[in-house]
């Protein structure tokens, strides 16, 4: 039996698999959970992470603007299904030259203070050019919750800031080069490094993509950068065969890490976006144990197929359950709203093992 390595999350939304379902993971009869109006300022409420907290939830949520400007914004829920999503986005505030120091040792100090003057002459007070901000990921790690997010500055990166409260953010340094999308932290270090995916990309939406994992020491300069995996060429699982990049954080099992990841397939109409799912080893992430040959979830529902964006499922978050294996998918439809599905480690597990590449 597939467990879950983490504690208990007894409040975790659920919803027993349908009666005849012959899928390994399911939607949630509500859908879509989050409509397009999210907020008082949101086209689309999309791409979104969810995490526990203080009894509830609290998540970062990518809304789109009526202008199609992109930006996330904090929000609550008591039962990670109804949210309240705040009407102004994120003002995040610089991490101050000796909390760097504190992480990274006096020897950078020098460094440290020539960038915070740097810092000063551009942006919105945080010492960061801010262009914009989409598709975040929530990671709790150690003591504190680490928001990851494609980040505007010349080009797409991955943004990186902390929270403990929800109230105040603290932006570190962009962890990478321009350009770079769908950044996954690790949610505990392994061989006393952090980690984190990454699908370098350029500057457009890109007709290519490959997963990379990268390692820091502090969570701002970043090295060590292996490949993970490739979109698969030829027909043997064509949903995957244009780019592939990591979803939600990933959860550590008993079989290894569980990663679920988007794949697109580029047909006569465009990019379509499915799911599928990985076990990457648990002390060296970067190989690949097994991976699906056929997607998990693809858009088939009318609000994952019409949309500003049609034909896009996009996984961001999972809520795990240590003591049920139990799995909430939160996800993307169609770059629209907001979807909720649900799994087990059990079930997705073994069909991941039996329908590998």
């Amino acid at each position: 039996m597939s467990r879950i390595i983490g504690g208990a999350l007894p409040h975790i939304p659920w919803e027993d698999k349908p009666e005849g379902c012959k899928r390994p993971v399911w939607r949630y009869w509500g859908n879509p959970i989050i409509g397009r109006e999210g907020n008082r300022v949101s086209n689309s409420v999309f791409n979104s992470a969810v995490v526990p907290f203080e009894g509830g939830f609290a998540g970062i949520f990518r809304c789109d603007s009526f202008s199609i400007s992109m930006d996330i914004f904090v929000g609550r829920s008591s039962d990670g299904i109804h949210w309240t999503i705040e009407d102004t986005p994120i003002q995040f505030v610089r991490e101050d030259a000796g909390s760097r120091r504190q992480r990274i040792g006096e020897a950078a100090a020098g460094m440290d203070a020539g960038m915070e003057e740097q810092g000063k002459t551009h942006g919105d007070g945080t010492g960061f050019v801010r262009e914009y901000r989409y598709d975040p990921r929530v990671c709790f790690l150690e003591d504190r919750y680490y928001i990851t997010w494609c980040n505007g500055y010349h080009g797409p990166t991955i943004g990186v800031a902390y929270t403990f409260d929800f109230k105040t953010f603290v932006q570190l340094e962009n962890a990478f080069l321009p350009c770079n999308r769908n950044g996954v932290l690790f949610p505990r270090k392994i061989g006393g490094m952090y980690l984190m995916l990454s699908r370098p990309s350029d500057n457009g939406h890109t007709p290519f993509g490959d997963i990379f994992i990268s390692q820091s020491r502090d969570m701002e300069f970043w090295g060590r950068h292996h490949h993970v995996m490739s979109p698969v060429q030829g027909d043997l699982s064509a949903w995957q065969s244009t780019k592939v990049g990591p979803g939600p954080i990933p959860i550590e099992t008993d079989q290894g890490w569980l990663l679920i990841y988007h794949g697109v397939i580029t047909t006569c109409n465009g990019f379509v976006y499915r799911m599928g799912a990985a076990l990457l080893d648990l002390e060296q992430p970067w190989k690949v144990l097994y991976r699906t040959r056929d997607y998990i979830l693809a858009p088939h529902e009318l609000y994952e197929c019409v949309g500003d964006v049609p034909n896009v499922v996009f996984p961001c978050a999972a809520l795990a359950d240590g003591d049920t294996g139990r799995i909430a998918l939160y996800y993307g439809c169609a770059d629209t709203v907001t979807g909720l599905a649900f799994t087990t480690a059990e079930e997705l597990i073994g069909f991941v093992k039996e329908h590998s590449l």
